[in-house]
């Protein structure tokens, strides 16, 4: 299944994605995180009543929100495909390298974004996200996986110069509205574990791999991160970005190619749909 959550002209409602990329609302829940933290009953109940009534056509352009509007915790994993550690120059972590980020970070799949004008060293980051269903805490990997909601396209568009002023990266992830989630979540049983990552620059291929390349499996990562604290429903984990990042790349003046304005930002994983931003 894949839900989605639709911006309407006064409010926000969740809602189901057909394949021909219609949607039926799931009235009473603002979103796909309200419709997560309800009890199974009535989120069953708002499927059954969404599979009666009429479809809406597909949405415009900007009008899917992110799934989740406000997670409670935004958890990001860094170094986590081998490519990506090598051309950082970096080592493989002994363990997972955890840094946060905040729900005014999060964006829509096609919102606009910007170049902040206090730092231009602005690089992209395709990964994959995992939204929290049951949640729970001290998970083993076989709960973990149970309690994966389902999984989104996300990009962890990047501050450089402000990451690299300390060896925390946490002022250089934050930035409002930088980081967009979507078009969909799309439940376990119709997502594959070994999907194609890409992203595009002005229609260039400047990452891809495979999410099976992880170091560490999405369910390791949920069972690592709730030994800390309780995964809630709604929580996202971004589980770390493959090769091909600015930062590890020249142009032919051999200077990083950092994002300007006017670039345009495609992040696609098969199965979970594509992204498209555009930089101002």
């Amino acid at each position: 299944m894949k839900l989605a959550t639709l911006r309407r002209d006064q409010d926000t409602v969740a809602a189901v994605v057909h394949p021909d990329g219609s949607l039926t609302p799931l009235e009473g829940f603002a979103d796909v995180g309200a419709w997560l933290a309800a009890p199974a009953h009535l989120r069953d109940q708002a499927v059954e009543a969404a599979s009666g009534s009429a479809a809406l056509p597909a949405p415009r352009p900007g009008q899917l929100a992110q799934p989740v509007l406000k997670p409670a915790k935004v958890l990001c994993i860094g170094l986590n495909y081998t490519k990506h550690i090598a051309e950082t120059g970096s080592q493989t972590p002994q363990f997972p390298t955890v840094f946060t980020k905040f729900a005014l970070t999060l964006c829509g799949p096609e919102d606009p974004l910007e170049i902040p004008a206090e730092d231009h060293r602005v690089d992209w980051e395709g990964e994959l996200c995992i939204i929290i269903g049951s949640g729970g805490r001290r998970l083993s990997p076989e709960q973990a996986q149970d309690a994966i909601a389902g999984y989104a396209v996300a990009n962890d568009v990047s501050m450089r110069g402000w990451q690299g002023r300390t060896s925390e990266w946490t002022q250089g992830k934050i930035w409002e509205a930088s980081t967009p989630v979507g078009p969909w979540m799309v439940t376990p049983d119709e997502f594959d574990p070994a999907a194609r990552i890409e992203t595009r620059v002005n229609g260039a291929t400047v990452q891809l791999d495979s999410v099976g390349e992880q170091v560490r499996a999405p369910a390791d990562l949920v069972a690592y991160l709730s030994t800390m604290i309780t995964l809630e429903p709604g929580d996202h984990i971004l589980t770390g970005t493959p090769a091909g990042v600015a930062l590890g790349r020249r142009n032919e003046a051999g200077r990083h190619p950092w994002l300007v304005a006017g670039d345009v930002m495609e992040t696609s994983i098969d199965g979970l749909g594509t992204q498209r931003n555009v930089f101002s």
